[in-house]
């Protein structure tokens, strides 16, 4: 098991060399990892089943990232075209994972930008003047 934690710690490791990672996200990280290298080594599937049921949808978007629930994969942008990999679309996701009908998959700041935009655009005040 020790072996296993080495490995694993030198992947997060480098990951958390190239980008920032919070806490949460390198302790989650050096978990899976874990479970997987020592799931490769005695020649076993690593058990994802797990990883769906723990998906904490408040915990998932993030200030810079929002993590697919379906694969744990982090992006800026759940895309139609990813929830498509997993045969779903971004109704059913939101649905499957708990999230507010109407909340866009996107990260905090990136969220916070878009909401920046709109507001400096005004366009509730274009629509009535014509």
């Amino acid at each position: 098991m020790d072996d296993y934690l080495k490995e694993a710690l030198e992947i997060v490791k480098a990951q958390a060399s190239v980008r920032t990672m919070t806490e949460e996200e390198i302790t989650s990280m050096v978990k899976k990892l874990v479970r997987g290298i020592q799931a490769i080594a005695e020649d076993s599937s690593p058990v994802s089943s797990d990883d769906e049921a723990s998906c904490d949808p408040s915990k998932c978007v993030r200030e810079k990232t929002i993590t697919c629930c379906a694969c744990g994969k982090s992006f800026k942008i759940i895309t139609r075209k990813h929830l498509a990999s997993h045969g779903l679309t971004p109704a059913e996701y939101r649905e499957k994972y708990g999230y507010k009908k109407g909340m866009p998959l996107v990260c905090k700041s990136l969220q916070r930008d878009r909401r920046k935009k709109m507001k400096e655009m005004e366009l509730w005040k274009k629509r009535g003047k014509k």
